[in-house]
């Protein structure tokens, strides 16, 4: 059942989609906050933001915003795109809701958003929807949160950050190698699973691509990285022996693993392909 004041603004939603519209000033990001129409407590503002990522924050939140979250650029591909957002632990005050065509569905309580925890649906699932909770004092709620657009591997979850957990092709392998956000080639040193994730520990001979910091240098004359790369369980993954290509995105500061072929096998495909000159990029894979 939909609370009066949530029927209302659908209402106003629907049949004029007339509100007010804040830009932030690279349309990556945006600050608001529900003080600039306490009076109007039934308004509902329109926020658009068009990059690949960035954050929202909404101080003291009354009423509602609709946010709609796009590329910035148009192509068909975007229509595969999947939406990740990330809420802060201290983010309150609303409830987030994603609306298609008017068609309300609950994605975070407000009693979820402190959990932290990343949830992805697609773009064509619409934008999202955030009402405020009506309390009487809204002095310290913040809604804030950090999204980011992701284009998936094929048969990956919309709703989920990572691939799927099956073996990647020999065209996927070698796509991966050129386009993913960190590649890398190393070795297992630990495994830890949480309740729906795993982390593995690695070790790195090789770093031909990280898109931000996520792998460390260990100094000295070897040149040696480590750091952490995460799966979904299931995976099931082992510590064992020989060397992996490791490749995967970078999702709000964490690695996350996509194809990871033994390197032998990467490198036994990559050969074929330089020999077929069908390679997609050029590794120095001396």
């Amino acid at each position: 059942m939909l609370s009066p004041f949530l029927a209302y603004l659908l209402s106003v939603v629907l049949l004029s989609r007339i509100a007010r519209s804040q830009y932030s000033s690279d349309q990556c990001s945006w600050r608001g906050s529900g003080l600039t129409h306490e009076g109007h407590t039934r308004d509902v503002e329109q926020v658009y933001l068009r990059c690949a990522q960035g954050f929202l924050e909404w101080l003291y939140p009354t009423g509602a915003i609709i946010v709609n979250l796009r590329p910035n650029t148009l192509s068909p591909a975007a229509s595969l795109l999947s939406i990740c957002i990330k809420p802060s632990k201290e983010s309150s005050g609303t409830h987030i809701y994603l609306d298609r065509l008017g068609k309300l569905r609950l994605l975070l309580r407000e009693e979820d958003q402190a959990e932290g925890r990343v949830h992805c649906f697609s773009i064509q699932d619409g934008a999202l929807f955030i009402e405020a909770v009506p309390q009487r004092d809204i002095s310290r709620k913040i809604t804030a949160f950090q999204y980011e657009l992701v284009n998936h591997r094929p048969g990956a979850d919309p709703q989920s950050l990572s691939a799927p957990c099956q073996p990647c092709t020999d065209a996927e392998v070698l796509l991966a190698a050129c386009t993913s956000d960190f590649v890398a080639r190393g070795s297992i040193l630990g495994v830890t699973e949480s309740d729906d994730q795993t982390s593995v520990t690695v070790s790195l001979s090789g770093l031909y691509r990280q898109k931000t910091q996520v792998f460390v240098s260990g100094g000295g004359r070897a040149k040696r990285w480590t750091g952490f790369v995460k799966m979904p369980r299931q995976c099931r993954v082992k510590p064992g022996e020989g060397e992996f290509l490791f490749t995967g995105t970078v999702r709000f500061g964490e690695a996350w693993l996509s194809c990871a072929p033994r390197y032998k096998d990467f490198l036994r495909v990559y050969q074929d392909a330089q020999q077929q000159r069908t390679n997609p990029c050029h590794l120095d894979t001396d």
